[in-house]
């Protein structure tokens, strides 16, 4: 019995046993003592993880590979949680412990999955996870660069981001089109923002939305005062900007609105 790949789920299963090692290996276990696997479909990165010291729990939207994790990994079975992760709560099955993510992420929800661990960040010390080399590469890239964007200053404002390695179509069934990137996330220890997250938020996307444009236009739909808006910094594009940069400005709109 073998799972066949659902286009609809975004489903290529890695076939490559020294790359579903070399995955499960790039998890420190430092912070935490439980991991969850997203989307494992027959195993073949789990079956590492549960070598590790940590305690793997993996989370499955797939019926058909539910029914094949508990038919080859018995001693798994009472840790396979049947649910979409992006509408799950944590605390419901982890209550307030860490825990560790990890998976050959589906391309169609790979950005959403980050968005998700942000917003989780308090109790999700590591992520490690595979993706499509763009967005890979986007998501650790730094200021400077024309894939730098608002996943780029979301993720590192809270996380250090490491680009890992990259994997090749073949290893795949079926081969996407495309090469993947597998990458991996520290939470910062200091990773509580000093300025207020929604307004953040609100800065960083605004000004990618216009990202040809200076701030000093992008931001115009801000409200923000002439004498802000005449500082160095509103001469720049957004991709110029670092992460702390983007800390600064939103500290600087913060009190400019008072």
């Amino acid at each position: 019995m073998s799972v066949k790949a659902k286009k609809y789920l975004g489903q290529h299963f890695l076939k490559d046993e020294l790359i579903a090692q070399q995955i499960a290996d790039s998890l420190t276990g430092k912070g935490y003592e439980k991991v969850l696997e997203i989307g494992p479909g027959m195993g073949v990165l789990t079956k590492y993880l549960l070598k590790k010291k940590f305690t793997t729990h993996v989370i499955e939207i797939d019926i058909e590979s539910v029914e094949y994790l508990k038919a080859h990994y018995l001693n798994l079975t009472n840790r396979i949680i049947s649910k979409n992760f992006l509408k799950i709560n944590l605390a419901e099955y982890f209550g307030d412990k860490q825990v560790a993510i990890i998976g050959n992420f589906p391309y169609n929800i790979s950005t959403q999955i980050v968005f998700k661990t942000l917003e989780n960040r308090h109790q999700i010390p590591e992520f490690s996870g595979m993706f499509q080399k763009e967005v890979a590469k986007r998501i650790a890239e730094k200021e400077g660069s024309k894939v730098y964007g608002i996943l780029s200053v979301l993720t590192q404002a809270f996380y250090n981001v490491e680009y890992l390695f990259t994997v090749p179509p073949n290893v795949f069934n079926p081969p996407p089109k495309v090469d993947s990137g597998v990458i991996r996330l520290t939470r910062k220890e200091n990773f509580i923002l000093p300025v207020n997250e929604k307004l953040f938020y609100r800065v960083v996307k605004t000004a990618f939305q216009q990202r040809r444009k200076t701030l000093r236009n992008s931001l115009k739909i801000m409200n923000l005062s002439d004498s802000l808006r005449e500082g160095s910094i509103f001469a720049k594009r957004p991709e110029q900007l670092s992460v702390q940069e983007f800390i600064n400005l939103t500290s600087k709109i913060e009190k400019d609105a008072v």
